[in-house]
């Protein structure tokens, strides 16, 4: 099926982004990071794709979520965290990074609030004043006004000490990442420079020795031995000093991370020579990152390796890790879809939910490719993980 072409405001609007983009190189001497590239297309105030205000969630933008699919998925989360909000007691907060469309929130603050574990406050850490406007929107709409009452909009990660949960889905994909690329055994870094037709090429330069390093630490790692000739993929070494930023002061608790990814000898395998970017329009998968700028999310899976030294260099101890299948189906996936069934006004209401579970949990959807990986400090978080356990492959 073609890919249908933006109309004519769209279109507009991502030669405008463009053209910011194309200044942004020249300002920088002649091309800039991939990072930086990918930075300007997500996130450029009023431009990018998560800034600027086209519908990006469900069926009317470019990619379904989990939470788009129905509650299921935000419930079973909830019946993971809510025994670790218990724990901590009153005063405990629940922060989601990245909150999408709002539709995670509503279905979890209603699950909280039937399960008595409301947190004092559930946080939504979101950059997107477009995305934070939605959302408001949604669940001042939808929500009771208790429970609406509750909800705030961070536009940064809290600096006062808290404890409760931390949750993100979908979220580690979209940070910008750095590329790298193997030449004559030396590790260089892509960039991007303008083309001579008005578009983006790419360009390599030598790689600093944070991203060297970090890169020789994945290739000692991977058990395949050196990088051969020309291999190129992602790498975030940033990403310790991302956990650290969005957990802010957080001084107990547990933190949640479900995306799309791979452990790191998967990840970095011979058989994947040119790593994973790729962009996401109208429910295409694009290899073209530099097509339709600012109209197309681009997006790399996670290196669930790199997560865990990131979360535990963090000061937390690893809870676990497992298939979004697993993880689901361990925390009352199940009874959540018998309860919905019971109340379902038709068969067609039954069969909508019984597709929500195939689509979140069979291999061939949602169910492997997405993981779930869990951190706790000063709480009991293990529980959640016990159905499938993947540490073994990090």
């Amino acid at each position: 099926m073609p890919i249908p072409p933006p109309d004519p405001d769209a279109q507009a609007h991502s030669d405008r982004l463009r053209a910011a983009i194309h200044a942004d190189i020249a300002a920088s001497g002649g091309a800039v990071p991939f990072s930086r590239f990918m930075e300007l297309a997500l996130y450029a105030p009023g431009l990018g794709y998560y800034s600027a205000g086209s519908t990006k969630f469900g069926r009317a933008g470019d990619f379904v979520t989990a939470p788009e699919l129905g509650p299921l998925f935000a419930e079973c989360v909830v019946e993971a965290l809510a025994p670790v909000l218990r724990q901590l007691g009153e005063g405990a907060d629940f922060v989601e990074i990245g909150g999408g469309s709002g539709a995670f929130a509503e279905v979890a603050l209603g699950h909280l609030a039937a399960l008595d574990a409301l947190p004092v406050r559930y946080a939504i850490l979101e950059p997107s004043a477009d995305l934070r406007e939605r959302q408001r929107t949604r669940l001042q709409q939808r929500l009771p006004a208790a429970l609406f009452e509750r909800v705030e909009w961070l536009d940064r990660p809290r600096e006062e000490s808290w404890q409760g949960v931390l949750f993100a889905n979908e979220v580690i994909d979209a940070l910008p990442t750095p590329r790298f690329v193997i030449r004559n055994g030396e590790v260089m870094e892509e960039g991007v420079a303008s083309a001579s037709d008005g578009g983006f090429r790419l360009v390599e330069v030598p790689a600093d020795a944070l991203m060297t390093a970090a890169v020789r630490h994945v290739e000692h790692q991977r058990g395949d031995g050196a990088f051969r000739d020309g291999y190129r993929s992602e790498l975030l070494p940033q990403l310790p000093y991302w956990i650290q930023a969005v957990m802010g002061a957080m001084q107990a608790g547990a933190m949640l991370f479900i995306d799309y990814g791979h452990p790191r000898r998967e990840y970095y395998a011979d058989n994947r020579p040119d790593g994973t970017l790729r962009a996401f329009y109208r429910h295409h998968v694009v290899q073209d990152v530099f097509a339709r700028v600012g109209l197309q999310d681009i997006t790399a899976s996670v290196d669930f390796t790199a997560l865990a030294e990131a979360g535990t260099g963090a000061g937390f101890e690893f809870a676990g890790y497992c298939s979004q299948a697993a993880f689901l189906l361990g925390n009352g996936l199940e009874q959540r879809l018998a309860a919905h069934e019971a109340n379902a006004p038709s068969d067609r209401a039954r069969f909508s939910l019984r597709q929500q579970v195939q689509q979140l949990t069979m291999p061939g959807a949602m169910g492997e490719r997405f993981q779930a990986m869990g951190f706790e400090h000063g709480v009991a978080f293990e529980a959640a993980f016990l159905a499938g356990d993947l540490s073994f492959r990090l």
